[in-house]
């Protein structure tokens, strides 16, 4: 669910891989609206997970250790999940798909997977990066907590980078304010951001 207080900054016919780049370090991120709409949003405030306040519940450690996990190790898997039309309030249309495919080619989108003790992918997300900048875009599970477990998963592998990180979760809703996340104003957002965007890559 997206909070009510989201705000869109403008509207375009067309979406790619640069003009997403170049929208990152501003604040801005695309989802599709239409067939041929893509809007444009800058929440404020926005949401964002400092990797020492990921709540982790006893379940949640218990199901970490019933799963595996990895990263990018079936990035077009774990789009084809979250993009799954089916899934309400789907908003990655092909277009999307394509640009955030484009972006894993260059390096700037990463999944983490999860799997289960079959050797099934059960869960997973991906995220764009730029420097120390990581914006959550989906994540999809298919047993309870797999989702989760992805979040844990890219927590723990940013913190290894002993980095300053923004992990960037757009919108502050109450499921993602239970594992943790924070409203932030948008100036502050935006200085965060500039702090961390040219730095050596996290992911």
């Amino acid at each position: 669910m997206v909070s009510e207080r989201r705000e869109l900054v403008g509207v375009t016919t067309t979406v790619d891989a640069d003009m997403m780049l170049a929208g990152y370090p501003r604040g801005l991120f695309a989802m599709s609206y239409s067939s041929v709409l893509y809007q444009w949003w800058s929440p404020d405030p926005r949401g964002v997970l400092p990797l020492d306040r990921l709540r982790v519940t006893r379940s949640l450690a218990k199901s970490c250790r019933r799963h595996t996990t990895s990263i990018d190790k079936d990035f077009d898997a774990v789009l084809a999940r979250c993009a799954d039309t089916r899934r309400p309030g789907g908003w990655i249309d092909a277009r999307l798909a394509q640009a955030y495919r484009t972006l894993h080619e260059r390096g700037h989108a990463h999944s983490v997977e999860v799997w289960d003790a079959q050797g099934e992918l059960v869960g997973g997300l991906f995220a764009v990066t730029v420097g120390g900048f990581v914006s959550g875009e989906s994540m999809f599970h298919l047993q309870r907590d797999a989702s989760k477990v992805a979040l844990v998963a890219l927590v723990e592998r940013l913190s290894e980078t002993g980095q300053p990180v923004v992990l960037d979760t757009q919108w502050c809703t109450p499921h993602l304010a239970s594992l943790g996340v924070v409203e932030v104003r948008r100036r502050d957002y935006q200085r965060m951001v500039r702090n961390v965007i040219d730095s050596r890559p996290v992911l």
